[in-house]
């Protein structure tokens, strides 16, 4: 169990305690079910942008795991996943799920900002609307890169810098205007209570050359040409997300060599 958070991860965990009651706990299970992996708001095939590469055999951590159904994705195609989340309740849903589709894995309550895992101890670090989000860039960052083992790496998605630009302060979606400066913006809390983190281009290459990774590639996302609106995420209709990039899906690779 997590004896101590901060302050930003406690109000978090308060909102996803309530989001998986409203919907993640339903949608967890739809989730798992899917046959390959996909990326977003809008399902990317992750065979269309190979971003994870071959993770045959591979030791990864899911930093702000959620619900799992990331991990689950990552197990059926050869992976050893461990899922950490600072949700109870999304975890709950997660366990139910494991014995729902027969696909086992680890799964810890913390922090990814302060794992209780040995350092050096995974060949890939991810997060998809996770820590990426949620946490404080610089202490997750730091937190990946120290259970990275050298040569690993780092792959993350989060919305873009234009999306959150655009949104409003209250709910909606985002629209065609500029609503906040860019400068300035690094923590975000909405209305809901939750706390987001949207560093802009620069400062992520800076955090991740200051842990000791380098930048692969910035996969900019944006929705295919017949999707729909999300049923529950009003970030950006589909219409605007084909228009501008809605997310941003980063690749990194710790500096050293593997043994």
């Amino acid at each position: 169990m997590v004896s101590v958070i901060d302050d930003d991860a406690a109000l978090n965990r308060e909102v996803w305690t309530r989001q998986n009651a409203a919907f993640t706990d339903a949608q967890a299970f739809r989730a798992w079910a899917s046959a390959e992996i996909t990326w977003g708001l809008f399902d990317i095939p992750e065979s269309r942008l190979g971003a994870l590469g071959d993770v045959t055999g591979l030791d990864v951590v899911e930093l702000g795991c959620g619900t799992a159904y990331f991990s689950a994705w990552l197990a059926r195609a050869g992976a050893r996943p461990v899922g950490v989340d600072v949700t109870p309740a999304q975890l709950d849903t997660a366990r139910r799920c494991q014995e729902q589709f027969g696909v086992s894995f680890p799964l810890i309550e913390a922090d990814a900002q302060d794992v209780p895992l040995p350092a050096a101890s995974f060949d890939l670090a991810v997060s998809e609307y996770g820590a990426s989000l949620w946490c404080d860039p610089d202490r997750w960052i730091a937190e990946a890169a120290r259970l990275l083992r050298p040569g690993g790496r780092l792959v993350f998605l989060t919305n873009s810098i234009l999306v959150t630009l655009c949104l409003p302060e209250e709910e909606g979606y985002a629209g065609q205007s500029l609503l906040r400066p860019q400068r300035g913006m690094h923590r975000v809390q909405w209305s809901n209570g939750g706390v987001e983190f949207h560093p802009a281009h620069g400062e992520w290459i800076r955090i991740l050359a200051a842990h000791g990774l380098v930048v692969e590639a910035l996969h900019e996302l944006y929705a295919p040409d017949d999707a729909q609106t999300h049923e529950y995420y009003d970030v950006a209709t589909a219409d605007w997300a084909r228009q501008w990039p809605v997310e941003d899906l980063w690749t990194a690779r710790k500096l050293g060599h593997r043994p």
